[in-house]
């Protein structure tokens, strides 16, 4: 019998934006500074109540893939720069394949994280 596959943490970050350039530009941001391996993009339709009143939008679902240690600066470098003014900036850690966790870990730079 084998031994089950080891499995390491990482950090995933979620949140939504309304526009494909909004998209693009925390993508970007977060990539260029090594904050996440990556991140996936999805078109949803949101429901949810704001200011009183129900809404219905498109969005696109970043989901940012990151070592745990890089979840600090991420969350504020995507708050510095999200249009909405209430963001949605949901963290989970799950676990993941060894070989998957150290791509993760070896894609965000350790030097960026340390502020």
């Amino acid at each position: 019998m084998t031994e089950p596959t080891a499995l390491c943490d990482i950090a995933v970050v979620t949140t939504t934006v309304a526009t494909d350039a909004q998209v693009r530009l925390l993508a970007q941001l977060v990539l260029d500074a090594r904050l996440a391996a990556c991140v996936q993009v999805e078109p949803i339709t949101a429901h949810f109540r704001w200011q009183g009143a129900l809404q219905e939008d498109r969005e696109f679902r970043l989901v940012y893939k990151t070592a745990p240690r890089a979840l600090r600066p991420l969350l504020a470098l995507v708050r510095a720069h999200h249009p909405y003014e209430l963001p949605q900036l949901v963290v989970q850690t799950l676990q993941a394949s060894a070989e998957y966790a150290d791509w993760v870990d070896a894609q965000v730079a350790h030097a960026s994280v340390s502020a």
